[in-house]
């Protein structure tokens, strides 16, 4: 009796059966709505601002509750169908006359999951370089290193190649110094290291490295390869740089101008000639 009462009809064919089936459908829909919510609030949070992530869970909650209304039609006798024909039509044309606004969208969603960058990373994006402030769904904010702030489509950024400057804990930063031939490279070598050691925010792991790379015309050039936090790289390097600079010149270990051995000789005219090595003769009157 109780199965049979379910099927009374209400509303025209709609029984009391296919407006529980409905109900049990948009519920379901519902519930799952709010689920995602809740995971995107918790696994988004640091890679986009709360109001975009508002605007942007209330488009996939309306999203869901709405291919659950549509699951739930053919309990009511509807023509999907025609349905279809309309609905296809009507996003045809919705999606023609804004098709640049669902294509940011469409790669706001992607830059959303795949997570190449986050409010305040350092990165560069095509001929934009800067800080993340803002992620939005249809645009990203950078702010350039000059304080002007870019608004960059998604769509652009989707298809671009994006340099992430502090997506790595640590970063590499290098020197090349020269020092005279007179100099001992050993001991300077010993010198930069223990600065090297004594600064906090130079790494041991991995750790710094010093070496005699070439032997250029007028110096032995040392290399210095550092790593450090990726968040002080910047102010690690030219920190750095100056206080070899000073502990090299307190040590006596000469940094040399470039320099050029030049002989004089006599040609069979007697007039003098300057020979240059590498650059040809240059004359001139002794």
């Amino acid at each position: 009796m109780a199965f049979e009462s379910l099927r009374i009809e209400i509303i025209g064919n709609v029984t009391l059966f296919d407006l529980i089936v409905f109900a049990i459908s948009v519920l379901a829909a519902a519930i799952i709505a709010k689920v995602v919510a809740i995971y995107l609030k918790k696994s988004l949070s640091d890679r986009i601002q709360p109001k975009e992530m508002d605007f942007l869970i209330r488009i996939i909650q309306a999203a869901i509750v709405i291919i659950g209304i549509y699951l739930a039609l053919p309990s009511f006798d509807i023509n999907l169908a025609d349905m279809l024909v309309v609905g296809g039509t009507m996003g045809l044309v919705i999606a023609f006359a804004s098709q640049r606004i669902v294509s940011n969208f469409g790669s706001g969603l992607f830059l959303i999951a795949e997570r190449p960058m986050k409010p305040g990373d350092s990165v560069n994006i095509g001929a934009v370089s800067g800080t993340v402030e803002e992620i939005r769904v249809l645009s990203t904010i950078i702010k350039t290193h000059e304080g002007v702030y870019v608004r960059v489509p998604n769509e652009k950024i989707f298809t671009s190649e994006i340099t992430n400057f502090v997506a790595n804990v640590a970063r590499r930063f290098e020197y090349t110094i020269g020092i005279s031939y007179q100099s001992d490279a050993a001991r300077a070598i010993r010198i930069i290291k223990s600065l090297l050691d004594d600064h906090p925010f130079v790494l041991r792991h991995p750790a710094p490295s010093v070496f005699v790379d070439t032997l250029s015309d007028s110096s032995v050039n040392l290399r210095v390869f550092i790593w450090a936090p990726s968040r002080v790289w910047w102010s690690v390097r030219t920190e750095m740089l100056w206080a070899i600079k000073k502990a090299l010149d307190a040590e006596g270990i000469e940094i040399p101008f470039p320099q050029r051995v030049i002989t004089f000789a006599r040609d069979k005219e007697g007039s003098s000639r300057c020979d240059t090595p590498g650059d040809g003769a240059a004359y001139g009157r002794p």
